[in-house]
């Protein structure tokens, strides 16, 4: 409840202003790709407002073919020895999360930046992927892991997005970008199916996809 209050505040608080855009994009990967709609706002900070600081919400639906999740926690992650996986043949996972944007205003016409989500949700079917461990496999159940925080790094817990990008304003209101996008996604099996070294419920993908979007300025 407070997160979904904290969201629609920033939603709220992103409506007005000059610098504010609309965005719908998306991106594809060999086995993977994602749909994207967020909602920014930008604040111009220095004497000529060049830097840019804003926040805003994103909404990402992610989707992939014969995907391999591996252990998420940084403790197994971080050795290779140590991580299982989930192969889920056709996942399907959505994330609303409120993000930061640091940018620069190049040109009145071109900004470069990076965001990335802070702190939401993730919602989606309860699937039945097989948990892969020593070469033997069983099938679970697991959904999309509920909680999304950005922590850094392999401490992230949920589904969290990032785009390092460029913005090419077309005409008043409509304008392009191009980003490189990068995507983790992360499922909860109902049980803590990994057993060694440790006990474990989570599993992660890491993606990193070309991201083309359209935005509109109001």
């Amino acid at each position: 409840m407070r997160i979904t209050f904290l969201l629609l505040m920033i939603f709220g608080v992103s409506a007005y202003g000059q610098n504010t855009y609309l965005e719908l994009g998306g991106s594809a990967g060999s086995s993977s790709g994602s749909a994207g709609l967020a909602l920014h706002k930008n604040w111009g900070l220095g004497a000529n407002k060049k830097f840019l600081v804003g926040t805003g919400v994103r909404l990402t639906s992610f989707f992939g073919k014969e995907i391999y999740f591996t252990s998420a926690p940084n403790s197994l992650a971080t050795v290779e020895t140590s991580t299982d996986s989930l192969f889920a043949p056709k996942p399907s996972l959505t994330s609303l999360n409120a993000m930061i944007n640091l940018g620069y205003a190049i040109t009145n016409k071109i900004e470069v930046g990076f965001n990335i989500d802070a702190l939401g949700f993730s919602f989606g079917p309860t699937g039945s992927p097989n948990f892969v461990s020593n070469g033997k496999s069983k099938a679970t159940a697991a959904k999309p892991t509920a909680l999304n925080v950005l922590l850094v790094g392999n401490n992230d817990r949920g589904s969290l997005n990032s785009h390092f990008y460029a913005k090419l304003k077309l005409s008043e209101k409509f304008g392009v970008k191009l980003a490189y996008q990068y995507l983790f996604n992360e499922l909860t099996t109902s049980t803590q199916v990994q057993t060694v070294p440790e006990a474990n419920d989570r599993f992660r993908f890491k993606s990193s996809m070309v991201y083309l979007g359209v935005n509109y300025s109001f």
